[in-house]
């Protein structure tokens, strides 16, 4: 079961991702929104939304910087096992909470105010509890790092990884006697990817970055008696 959930399942996960993503957009791509909720009720959403997507953020690309970089680019550049790892401890925590903070106060409008419930789908609210628990174990797995801060356990992680996008059929032996604490976490953030094309997450594909170099401004104005 360890070399179909850590060899096999991220496979799985992944192929969903992508192929799930394409056929969405291709298909229905009317649906391809995040839904909000902010007219229904802005109170909230404002600090909550901040807090949510700005520790998410910073959390989602320190994964990715820190788990898909060779380990040897590491190396190259002096950066030691034990800071990578102490550094990893402190942005991760302060992003983790940041996001659990706001993550709460979304996940709070959404089940107890009545329209916004109403106009809730299942899986507008199942994968923001999904993303709550995952936050959660995220912010468990810093007591377990504070107990290797040298860094060593990280380590393994980064080769699990790796190994995973290099198709090397050993990867999931790499992470066999980490806590699991973390095996928990990996298997739920995989799961995760899996239901992505399914909810509001693919939103984050669709980044308005266009608007950077839009070659005039959209100006809206208020319509006056009188004017």
């Amino acid at each position: 079961m360890h070399e179909f959930f850590f060899g096999t399942y991220p496979y799985i996960a992944l192929s969903v991702l992508l192929l799930g993503s394409i056929a969405r957009y291709e298909r229905d791509p009317f649906t391809w929104k995040s839904s909000s909720s902010q007219l229904l009720r802005r109170k909230q959403l404002v600090i909550g939304s901040s807090l949510f997507h700005v520790g998410v953020l910073i959390i989602f690309f320190g994964h990715l910087i820190g788990l898909l970089t060779p380990i040897a680019i590491f190396d190259a550049f002096g950066i030691g096992h034990g800071f990578k790892q102490t550094m990893a401890v402190l942005v991760g925590g302060v992003a983790g909470i940041m996001a659990l903070a706001g993550g709460a106060m979304l996940l709070h409008r959404r089940l107890y105010d009545p329209r916004i419930r109403a106009n809730s789908t299942f899986a507008d609210t199942g994968i923001l509890i999904l993303l709550m628990v995952q936050l959660v174990l995220g912010i468990l797995t810093i007591f377990v790092s504070l107990q290797h801060l040298d860094g060593h356990e990280m380590t393994k992680f980064m080769a699990w990884s790796f190994g995973i996008f290099t198709f090397d059929g050993q990867a999931a032996s790499y992470i066999a006697d980490v806590s699991p604490l973390f095996k928990l976490h990996i298997f739920l953030g995989l799961t995760i990817f899996l239901l992505f094309p399914f909810t509001r997450l693919v939103h984050m594909l669709s980044a308005p970055i266009r608007y950077i170099w839009r070659p005039g401004y959209q100006i809206v104005r208020t319509k006056k008696r009188g004017a």
